[in-house]
């Protein structure tokens, strides 16, 4: 089974949320977490912390990641893990290959034709807006 990450990044207010605007398949043109593959024989958490520096610039001292939620697509054999943080403090965010955004709470998550992942990322946000992340 092939093993991806992608991660829910919260701004140190807790009010905005970090994407990632594709430019290429898959989703090209919109809006999704940050993430990627997981090496193999590597920790998942630590493919997250890499793949999060790699696209992003913030590094392990800028935000303590937990598991969050897996999802598993067993006819494809594909795991996503997914990781939740919120940054400790202000960043300068360092693009790799897909411009980056903060995004509030406001936007309609499960729109297709906006966010990518098939509404995966609205149930992901809806399942955050219900959980204690002090």
């Amino acid at each position: 089974m092939q093993s991806f990450n992608c991660i829910i990044v919260l701004n140190k207010e807790k009010d905005k949320l970090l994407f990632c605007k594709r430019t290429g398949e898959p989703y090209t043109g919109l809006y999704n977490f940050v993430g990627g593959k997981i090496e193999q024989g590597e920790h998942p958490l630590e493919a997250a912390y890499r793949e999060l520096e790699e696209e992003t610039g913030i590094t392990k001292g800028d935000i303590k990641l937990a598991p969050f939620m897996d999802y598993v697509w067993h006819m494809q054999e594909i795991c996503m893990e997914v990781y939740l943080g919120v940054l400790n403090k202000e960043i300068t965010l360092r693009e790799e290959k897909h411009p980056l955004h903060w995004l509030d709470f406001s936007y309609n998550f499960f729109d297709m034709k906006v966010f990518a992942g098939e509404g995966n990322i609205g149930h992901m946000i809806e399942i955050l807006k219900m959980s204690d992340i002090s």
